[in-house]
């Protein structure tokens, strides 16, 4: 199906998205009221036939749309039901393709009419496809592989008025606890996707991150092909592997060597290079079997790490790792994690919920994921935090960018059931100056 790339056509898929949710309710509500049961707005609104219609929709329109939902999906997965969960899952990295004739008209306009003579080979089924655009292979004529990542017409122009509308959904459906503030949450999803539509800018994340790691024994990254690469195409070296969660049949010692390289790289990333690939979806991590090195895709998310971040971060690490919870609670109050306009009866929860972690840490040096209890802990925690009334104070952005990509870690490690030795990981970063 094509991607709608009008604003007009784009408020009307929405609007017709909206409408078709609101009529379910409607239909769901009038039942249960027949039945003589009570009906709640939030469940009739978190149906799967709801869940799906909105999955389906957001996959066609991609764009800002989709990252809502890519975002709903990566970070809420141990709260939604089984049968939602499962649902949404489907953004994480599906999405509709373009046809034929639509693509062959954004390459027109990028490469000119003659384009298909460039190629010995080039397959109009994409290979994968996200929220910006979608990726395809082919051959040059001296058997050089591409990856050719081609740009979804009108995303670029539609960022504004998808993420203005995603956040009058959000507000109309109620879900937001009272007092939560969404707009700063929906400035930076703006901004986030103006970064990421400009893949100029991100052919030169992907080789900056070249030249930091370059051959690295544990990693491989594609090269960008400068001469075929424009603000909405991006050229890339084909590296032929499989999806991370192949990793998932390997033999334990595998899953451990790539979940510690993985966890490495996310502290050389905040504690060395200061600049961090900020997007955890799984679809952005690859495996090369044949070397047994992780692939790592897709720069356009990529954030430069202030340094007082990084300073703030190493003293969190210091003083969690001593138990020493006045001095933490100093420090994510000087972050802003945990601010000190927090009422008292929320505040002492909270860090409780991060002494937690450090808990955790102290006492398994070696942490097994598949056998720790610690996210069901720290989500009951949470959910007792949202029934008492808490309302989220905003997180700084650069902050956010971290724990969501400290949390994808977490989810994949699970997932790959990986033992990994964090406190000894974190704690040769915390010591350096």
């Amino acid at each position: 199906m094509a991607v709608p790339a009008g604003r007009l056509s784009r408020f009307g898929r929405m609007g017709s998205m909206a409408a078709g949710v609101a009529g379910r309710m409607a239909f769901d509500g009038v039942r249960q009221l027949g039945q003589g049961a009570r009906p709640n707005t939030r469940d009739l609104l978190l149906t799967p036939a709801n869940m799906r219609r909105v999955a389906d929709e957001l996959a066609r329109m991609r764009g800002a749309a989709m990252k809502v939902g890519q975002l709903v999906s990566m970070d809420t997965g141990d709260v939604l039901p089984p049968e939602l969960a499962e649902i949404m899952a489907r953004l994480r990295a599906d999405a509709d393709f373009m046809p034929p004739r639509q693509l062959r008209d954004v390459l027109d306009a990028e490469w000119g009419g003659g384009w298909r003579a460039l190629f010995a080979a080039f397959d109009v089924r994409p290979i994968a496809a996200a929220s910006i655009g979608q990726v395809h292979r082919a051959r040059l004529p001296d058997g050089t592989e591409l990856a050719i990542k081609v740009q979804y017409p009108g995303i670029a122009r539609s960022i504004d008025s998808d993420v203005a509308n995603i956040g009058r959904l959000i507000r109309l459906s109620g879900l937001l606890p009272e007092g939560f503030a969404l707009e700063p949450y929906l400035d930076e999803a703006r901004a986030q996707l103006r970064e990421e539509a400009d893949y100029g800018a991100e052919a030169a994340h992907l080789e900056h991150f070249v030249g930091l790691l370059g051959d690295h024994e544990s990693f491989v990254l594609p090269r960008v092909h400068a001469p075929l690469s424009t603000g909405r195409v991006l050229a890339m070296t084909f590296v032929a592997s499989d999806p991370i969660e192949s990793v998932e049949g390997a033999a334990q010692e595998t899953r451990d060597r790539v979940m510690r390289d993985l966890c490495t790289l996310v502290l050389r990333e905040l504690f060395e290079f200061r600049v961090m690939q900020t997007d955890p979806n799984f679809a952005n991590y690859r495996f090369d079997q044949t070397s047994g090195r992780i692939v790592l895709l897709d720069f356009g998310a990529t954030r430069t790490v202030p340094s007082g971040l990084t300073d703030q971060m190493r003293a969190l690490i210091r003083a969690g790792m001593r138990d020493a919870r006045d001095e933490v609670s100093d420090i994510v109050a000087e972050m802003e994690l945990v601010p000190l306009t927090v009422a008292p009866e929320f505040r002492t929860p909270i860090l409780d919920m991060i002494m937690l972690v450090f808990d955790e840490l102290r006492a398994h040096p070696v942490l097994d994921l598949a056998a720790s209890d610690l996210s069901r802990r720290l989500q009951h925690m949470g959910e007792n935090l949202a029934r008492d009334g808490f309302v989220p104070p905003p997180v700084p952005m650069d902050l956010l960018y971290v724990q969501r990509k400290v949390a994808g870690m977490f989810l994949l490690a699970r997932r790959l059931r990986a033992r990994v030795p964090v406190a000894d990981l974190i704690a040769s970063y915390a010591e350096r100056a």
